[in-house]
């Protein structure tokens, strides 16, 4: 039976895309610049397969016989994060860009937001670091009882509470009353619960966090895959990406390890379709946080469950593993970053080639669509290359 593994390192960009400029983005590379702050990473499994041979690529090193399908996609959405990038991914090109909020959110926003949730006000309501503005406003939100809300350079309304004084249910109804608000031309991408802990200026985020996205298109991959009989095991925040939609199993997880915990179990079991992984930390813990020393940690931590995982693999399992989006630790800013993503292909039926530079992140979920004998997808531009990995005889037909 055959069965996809797909992996998404959040945030792990390779290289500015040439409108980085547009974005604030020019000189970002996440991957490079990760590298070079560390002195080099020990990813022996990645490079293995072909991550340094991907074109464009300048410090990594290279392969003579790579072991897998190695290449890079272009974004033709307008944005650079999560929600765009996963559902060009599966078929849908966000052409305008979701609402932003540089200067905070409008009043009737709030006001309504206030009203409905009945907390007696709010903190915030500007552009933050998570971090930094629960240390900034930790304290105060703790003695007034009112929720501290803030936004980023993407498409976020963020609801931040200590849940050792406020319940957790009580913050997700907030977000979810907050989601019914964020209608029309105020439709963000994203609404995310961001739950603390701790005193006295001493905070941590914890694990809990929910995203509560907005319902994609049905025509996007997991839909199909669904409607064709196959499973669609989400894994991470794959769940809240895309609102439940195409979902017919789900786990969310704690973190990286956790999510690679997860995977592997999933793959031991009976199962035919997508087990599909988002490793989040990439992005919510070391890159927009400018961490490149554990950023670096992270994808030897990866790298290590990599081989785990092709160990397990089955004859007809192939692996997929690429980006969303960059998020460049050693960057200005805290934000995402407008690059390329990487994509890596692996298994016992799949040929070492150049897959170039795609023009689309939909390729790779057509390619998926074409492997797994679903209906392809809507979007005519979106170019499977499954028959260049995979010979014509172990390729399945669409249904």
């Amino acid at each position: 039976m055959r069965r996809v593994i797909w992996i998404i390192l959040d945030s792990v960009g390779y290289g500015e895309m040439p409108d980085a400029d547009e974005f604030g983005d020019k000189g970002a590379n996440t991957i490079e610049h990760t590298w070079q702050y560390n002195n080099g990473l020990d990813i022996p499994n990645m490079i293995k397969l072909g991550y340094g041979n991907i074109c464009g690529n300048k410090v990594l090193p290279k392969t003579d016989n790579p072991m897998g399908a190695y290449g890079k996609a272009a974004e033709q959405s307008r944005g650079k994060d999560t929600t765009v990038g996963h559902w060009e991914m599966t078929g849908v090109v966000s052409k305008k860009a979701f609402p932003t909020y540089p200067d905070g959110f409008p009043g009737y926003i709030i006001d309504e937001f206030i009203k409905q949730t009945g907390v007696p006000g709010v903190l915030g309501n500007c552009v933050a670091s998570g971090t930094e503005i629960i240390k900034k406003l930790g304290g105060e939100h703790e003695s007034s009882g009112k929720p501290i809300v803030y936004t980023s350079a993407d498409s976020v309304f963020q609801i931040a509470v200590n849940v050792d004084d406020y319940p957790l249910a009580d913050l997700y109804r907030m977000c979810e009353i907050a989601r019914k608000i964020l209608t029309g031309k105020d439709e963000v991408a994203r609404v995310i619960a961001r739950p603390f802990i701790g005193h006295n200026g001493e905070y941590t985020r914890t694990s809990d966090r929910r995203d509560y996205a907005i319902l994609p298109p049905d025509y996007n991959l997991l839909e199909r895959l669904k409607t064709a009989g196959l499973d669609v095991i989400a894994v991470g925040k794959i769940e809240d990406i895309f609102a439940g939609s195409g979902i017919t199993q789900a786990t969310h997880t704690k973190n990286n390890m956790d999510g690679m915990d997860v995977t592997l179990r999933y793959m031991q079991e009976d199962n035919h379709g997508l087990i599909f992984t988002n490793l989040v930390e990439f992005d919510s813990s070391w890159g927009h946080r400018r961490d490149a020393s554990s950023y670096g940690k992270g994808l030897e931590e990866f790298d290590v469950r990599l081989g785990e995982l092709m160990n397990l693999m089955k004859d007809e399992d192939i692996l997929i593993i690429n980006a969303d989006h960059g998020c460049d630790p050693t960057f200005k800013g805290t934000d995402h970053t407008r690059e390329y993503i990487p994509i890596l292909v692996y298994g016992r039926n799949v040929r070492s080639i150049d897959l170039g530079i795609r023009g689309s992140f939909g390729d790779i979920g057509e390619t998926i669509a074409d492997y797994l004998g679903c209906e392809r997808l809507a979007d005519g531009n979106f170019k499977s290359f499954a028959a260049d990995i995979i010979s014509d005889n172990d390729r399945s037909t669409t249904i």
